[in-house]
């Protein structure tokens, strides 16, 4: 065995088990700290930005490090970084910081991961260049390039077994004590490196009169003076290496946000994209034999072509199974060519920490125009259209000596993007009389029908694609309520039962505010809302709330910690938790912890009505696994659309759960009651635990 071999061998393993741990550490505190922010898709996305963020910061601390330590001295400042975040550990989010602590949630996010997990995680984004980088340095004959491979393996198999093997079986905080310990043992593997290369680079710029033993002979392209001597690498080129590396960046994001517009935001479908990404980034920088140049970019603009029409036929714009199909292969081949053209243009290893510093900037600065700028900047949620633009003028920019024919053919798919963009754009206003966009999503306001024909003329609130509240504008019909509230859904018939006295009700979830239409003289009836802007609409554009004859106030801020923090708050006859994400309730807000909270919140003989409809996930044997597990009965209520019901009646799934069966067993609830789901969960959903794959249903087959 050579001495070089042990070298290659330290450093393989060193940077396997860093990426490893970067990107298992994403999907954990990224879950730990979902529920703080109202369980929404733009955690993810904030959380992202921020990982790229860092992802910059430790190669640009990896480019410095190599540039001015020729010596090795700098590698113990070094071990001492790498000894000092282990003060972090554990990994786990202190209670003080969250939500409560105000400001923007996008701000609240960043700071929370910085005092959380900054340091670790840009100590570990340091690795893969910085050991690349050594090994060029050491003329240990090998090309560092192939090390950015075992990376990105361990990425792919971070990201693999997170969903799949480790999130349904381990708590999320037994998850990040156990990442803890690892990261531990990676800094002694680490510093062990750092230390050795220290030793190599001081003993090899020590003048010995001696020439270099023949097993450290090395290729020119590695030798100290061709490092020296290596040409730099030209303006133009770096912004194409930023460019390309951005755009991939922003694809990841931009369909990561449309695939989980409707569905909660968790890791199994965060990890998916994020997976496609990396394998590119794997394949691209293994070898030529994966990267086809014009067979990839074909590929790319038929990509192009099936996302927009998965954007232009509503048949399937509903449909996750085809919508996650066409874009996760969009985005495989999207990225082949980014990854690939930046592979292509890759620069001799001695100017590799400069390579990656621009790629993790691309990557900074893709993710932050979706994740940070596009909800400031768009009324919509328009950035998978404008990134299929992008996309196929990429294709045209890397590939325009191709010939006319290809040219053409290119164009002609930059044009077809840019007729989705429009349509979507423009489909987006239709009706529309308000629009707001902000941390929490995509609020439209839509008015349709006119004075003129009463039975028509209503206004909708839209988040996303969903319906949240609907109300007739017409006098003698607005009071009326409507959609997934009508009088034969378990709320409707809950408080039509207990109309014979005042009630107090609590809300979790504002929408429209069509709930508080059952208000009665004698009633108090209290929203809880995350997000001000609903608070707003509710407001200005419904007047459920103004017409109700129940004396009705709304608190601003997420309903479980509200109630949380307020150990004195009323006790409410009927607690309703109706708060969605697009069209799920966030999952914090379905925990044993979280029923256990509205249960010590209600009066004896109250009833929490939980709102559980959706399309992709059966929510029911998750609370009826709860209410088991708390003793509690429960009663469900599955209101179906008739073909005499109308457009003011919405199909609806609600559970009430309750200490004793006096309140269920009444006539006007028994009527519409059938028997609830068997609890098919093995575990109840905790705080700490739960598992998206137990409960998701696509196109009706639920899959367990």
């Amino acid at each position: 065995m050579t001495r070089t071999r042990p070298v290659l061998w330290a450093s393989a393993a060193t940077i396997f088990l860093s990426a490893f741990l970067l990107f298992l550490v994403q999907p954990i505190i990224a879950k730990l700290i979902l529920p703080r922010f109202g369980g929404g898709v733009a955690v993810w996305a904030t959380c992202l930005v921020f990982f790229q963020a860092a992802l910059l910061l430790g190669y640009a601390y990896a480019h410095q490090l190599h540039r001015r330590d020729r010596s090795g001295r700098l590698a113990y400042l070094h071990i001492a970084l790498l000894v000092a975040s282990l003060a972090i550990l554990p990994i786990i989010p202190g209670h003080g910081a969250g939500a409560a602590a105000g400001g923007a949630p996008a701000l609240q996010i960043v700071v929370l991961l910085v005092v959380t997990i900054g340091l670790p995680f840009s100590l570990l984004a340091t690795t893969s260049p910085l050991l690349q980088a050594w090994i060029a340095r050491a003329r240990v004959g090998r090309d560092p390039y192939r090390l950015f491979v075992v990376s990105n393996l361990a990425s792919l198999a971070a990201l693999l077994a997170y969903p799949w093997l480790i999130e349904p079986w381990l708590g999320t905080a037994a998850q990040a004590r156990a990442w803890s310990v690892l990261y531990a043992g990676y800094v002694v593997l680490a510093a062990a490196v750092a230390w050795r290369s220290a030793r190599r680079a001081r003993s090899s710029s020590a003048p010995t009169g001696l020439p270099a033993p023949a097993h450290d002979a090395a290729p020119a392209a590695l030798q100290p003076t061709a490092v020296a001597a290596a040409p730099p690498v030209p303006w133009h080129r770096r912004l194409a290496w930023i460019a390309l590396a951005g755009l991939a960046s922003y694809e990841l994001v931009a369909v990561t946000n449309h695939l989980t517009q409707n569905v909660p935001s968790v890791p199994m479908m965060w990890t998916v994209p994020l997976v496609v990404y990396l394998l590119t980034f794997s394949l691209c920088f293994d070898g030529e034999r994966w990267y086809r140049p014009r067979a990839l970019q074909g590929a790319a603009l038929l990509g192009v072509l099936a996302m927009s029409w998965a954007l232009w036929d509503v048949r399937v714009t509903v449909d996750i199974v085809v919508q996650s199909l066409v874009f996760v292969s969009g985005l495989f081949v999207a990225c082949m060519v980014c990854h690939g053209e930046l592979a292509r243009s890759r620069p001799p290893p001695a100017r590799l920490t400069g390579f990656y510093l621009c790629v993790a900037l691309g990557g900074v600065l893709g993710g932050a125009v979706v994740g940070l700028a596009a909800p400031a900047l768009l009324p919509g949620y328009f950035e998978v259209e404008i990134g299929l633009v992008l996309v196929a003028l990429v294709v045209l920019w890397r590939s325009w000596r191709a010939g006319p024919a290809w040219v053409a053919t290119g164009a002609a798919v930059v044009l077809s993007a840019c007729a989705t963009a429009a349509h979507r754009i423009d489909g987006a206003g239709d009706g529309v009389i308000a629009q707001n966009r902000n941390f929490y999503g995509v609020l439209r306001v839509r008015e349709r029908g006119g004075a003129d024909d009463p039975a028509s003329w209503e206004r909708r609130l839209m988040h996303g694609s969903i319906l949240h509240g609907q109300q007739y504008l017409d006098e003698a019909l607005r009071r009326r309520p409507t959609s997934y509230y009508v009088e034969s859904s378990g709320i409707g018939r809950l408080l039509g039962t207990l109309a014979d006295r005042p009630l107090a009700v609590g809300v979790v979830g504002l929408g429209a505010g069509t709930i508080a239409a059952y208000g009665k003289p004698g009633d108090s009836y209290r929203f809880f809302e995350i997000d001000p802007a609903v608070v707003g609409v509710a407001h200005r554009y419904f007047s459920f709330i103004a017409d109700s004859d129940a004396l009705v106030d709304v608190v601003l801020g997420d309903g479980r910690l509200t109630l949380q923090r307020d150990p004195d708050a009323r006790r409410f006859d009927v607690l309703a938790v109706d708060a969605f994400s697009g069209d799920s309730i966030p999952i914090h807000l379905l925990t044993r912890e979280a029923v256990a909270l509205y249960m010590d919140r209600l009066k004896p003989q109250g009833v929490i009505a939980l709102h559980v409809s959706n399309r992709y996930l059966d929510l029911r044997p998750v609370v009826t696994r709860i209410a088991a597990d708390l003793g509690l009965q429960i009663a469900y209520v599955e209101d179906l659309e008739g073909d005499d019901d109308g457009p003011s009646k919405s199909a609806s799934d609600w559970l009430l759960l309750a200490r004793s069966r006096d309140v269920l067993d009444l006539p006007g609830i028994a009527a519409g009651a059938r028997a609830p789901p068997a609890a098919r969960p093995a575990r109840a959903w905790t705080d700490d635990y739960s598992n998206i794959v137990q409960v998701l249903s696509l196109g009706g087959v639920l899959v367990d």
